[in-house]
């Protein structure tokens, strides 16, 4: 069960340094490159998008079929296991997020650094005419 959060927390840095990648401020050949080869990851990328949102709705499941332990009967063992397993779970759901929302941002910055690669392309020529 390990493996898959240890996938997605990997997936998540090299989003997070794509990510940072993209927006830093580089000259325009820099950042023409940058832009095309990220652009060129994104497809296989969003792979992530529905393995996230499956292990959201997994979470989901296993919350709301989990045993309680909230009443006295519950030994402090038990309820340490039970609060342990409510912060992985806390944590997850935060980890699946930030990888669909880390997607979303890189592919906005891309496609907006690509509108604007067209449009200054667009006004040269208009420039020419």
């Amino acid at each position: 069960m390990a493996l898959q959060w240890m996938i997605l927390a990997c997936v998540v840095a090299v989003e997070a340094a794509v990510a940072a990648l993209v927006t830093l401020p580089v000259p325009r050949a820099v950042r023409g490159q940058i832009v095309a080869l990220t652009s060129l990851f994104l497809q296989p990328l969003s792979s992530v998008i529905p393995f996230a949102a499956f292990q959201i709705l997994d979470l989901y499941w296993k919350k709301e079929h989990r045993l309680m332990c909230t009443s006295e009967i519950c030994t402090a063992e038990e309820r340490i296991r039970f609060e342990k397993s409510m912060f992985k779970a806390q944590r997850n759901v935060i980890l699946c997020v930030s990888a669909c929302l880390l997607y979303w941002c890189i592919y906005r910055i891309v496609k907006l650094n690509k509108d604007i690669k067209a449009l200054e392309e667009t006004e040269k020529r208009l420039k020419e005419e």
